[in-house]
């Protein structure tokens, strides 16, 4: 009787986050400019040719029920179609952001206390509005690393895939793994008598055993992809950022297990020892990377593994370190040395030439701001249309949906964004972009 209740009580709390999402699709909707006709044409004056690397002028895309049917050279007609003039505009696939966080957004220092005060509706609802500006900046699909209330970030996933509130497609993490006292420990941090001993259910997990387990219990919360805290990190109430806190034998068998589920893996990383250790094991991403050593560049080249940057998180931290009571004790001086380090080892990674997929980390950066990532990867070394690559073809070979996002071509999604400028020349522009479509509708027009 008392497992019943308790998953009856469960259930109950899921139900009402999907109830209180669904308040909120009236409102949000009718704020927003939609266009759903069954065809609808784009006359794009410049079209960045991802694949190519190349601008095509005078280019027009083919829309119906929500997909990209041709690209014609040309404005051309279709009867009783719906015509988008982009003619002054430059048009790109919608913007692929790797690692974000749209549960929260730090906001020190009430951000350390907010999981004792805040449901899961609470967190449901703040997130709707995270989601909405991640949109509206252009970022049509969006990876979500890791939420501290997973009903939240599953809910919002769900409430956006079924048309109730308006914001990105959501790969979702649920609950990151960690180990015991690791980064992403939960309790990190707290009282002793509050901590208890955090398991697999809970993402902490120690040893082979524990890793299938915690594994298959993504698989069974609903996550989309598995993301593994492999170093120290910045944020966390503990010491180090960046010792290894995964052993071999650890992230083999979490490996192994992904495998069986075929699912993505990254990684958090700011030491080279535990990077490398993930980079042996065959995880997918790095992310952060910040001390990647030349050791840990041959080998991600060799195991074909990506470098998602975040390079807009560790800039945002270290301003950050400078304000006085802006982050705790043990927090600032990590936040202090990390955040500068990340765009050095982003300029190095590109000359070396390892493999990269746009990411911000937003959520310890603002959500919204994802653009200014573009600017930081140019300044850092990298060519403007390397980094347009970087958040729309990489992107999408990283998740494995090179068949339909990605791109603008017959057969894709219509996730297309467009700026009334040139980023070729000035990157800049795309930190405001004017023109948002995802699956065919439109959610932004200046």
């Amino acid at each position: 009787m008392k497992t019943t209740n308790t998953t009856s009580k469960k259930l109950s709390r899921i139900s009402l986050v999907d109830k209180y999402i669904q308040l909120l699709t009236a409102a949000i909707l009718a704020s927003v400019s939609l266009v759903s006709q069954a065809t609808t044409v784009i006359h794009a004056g410049q079209l960045i040719d991802v694949v190519e690397g190349k601008v095509l002028n005078e280019q027009s895309i083919i829309i119906d029920n929500g997909r990209i049917t041709a690209v014609e050279s040309g404005f051309v007609e279709r009867a009783s179609a719906t015509v988008i003039d982009l003619k002054d505009a430059t048009v790109m696939p919608g913007f692929m952001d790797m690692h974000v966080h749209l549960d929260g957004e730090l906001n020190p220092p009430t951000s350390y206390s907010a999981n004792f005060y805040m449901n899961s509706a609470d967190v449901a609802l703040q997130s709707t509005v995270y989601a909405k500006r991640t949109l509206e900046a252009g970022f049509t699909t969006v990876r979500d690393l890791g939420s501290g209330d997973i009903e939240a970030s599953f809910a919002l996933r769900n409430a956006i895939n079924r048309g109730y509130v308006v914001g990105p497609r959501i790969y979702a993490a649920g609950k990151a793994i960690a180990t015991t006292g690791g980064h992403g420990d939960p309790t990190n941090g707290i009282r002793e008598d509050l901590r208890g001993d955090p398991g697999p259910k809970d993402g902490v997990m120690n040893g082979s055993e524990e890793a299938y387990k915690a594994v298959r219990q993504r698989y069974k919360d609903g996550s989309d992809v598995v993301k593994l805290t492999v170093t120290g990190g910045v944020l966390s109430l503990a010491k180090s950022g960046d010792n290894p806190q995964f052993t071999e034998n650890e992230l083999e068998a979490v490996m192994a297990a992904a495998k069986d589920y075929n699912y993505v893996v990254a990684v958090h990383a700011h030491g080279a020892e535990g990077m490398k250790r993930a980079i042996r094991a065959g995880v997918d991403s790095v992310e952060h990377g910040t001390y990647m050593d030349e050791e840990a560049m041959k080998l991600m080249k060799r195991k074909g593994t990506w470098y998602v940057p975040t390079i807009s998180a560790g800039e945002w931290v270290a301003e950050l370190a400078t304000q006085e009571g802006k982050l705790p004790a043990v927090v600032r001086p990590k936040a202090a040395a990390i955040g500068p380090q990340i765009s050095a080892t982003f300029g190095r990674a590109y000359r070396y030439g390892v493999k990269i997929a746009f990411g911000t980390d937003a959520g310890v950066s603002p959500h919204g701001a994802n653009g200014k990532e573009f600017t930081f990867m140019v300044a850092a070394g990298m060519p403007p249309m390397a980094a347009i690559q970087s958040a729309t073809v990489n992107a999408a070979e990283l998740l494995r949906v090179s068949d339909e996002l990605g791109r603008i071509a017959a057969g894709y999604h219509a996730d297309i964004v467009a700026v009334r400028g040139d980023p070729l020349a000035d990157i800049s522009v795309l930190e405001s972009v004017d023109f948002v479509m995802k699956g065919g509708e439109v959610f932004k027009q200046r």
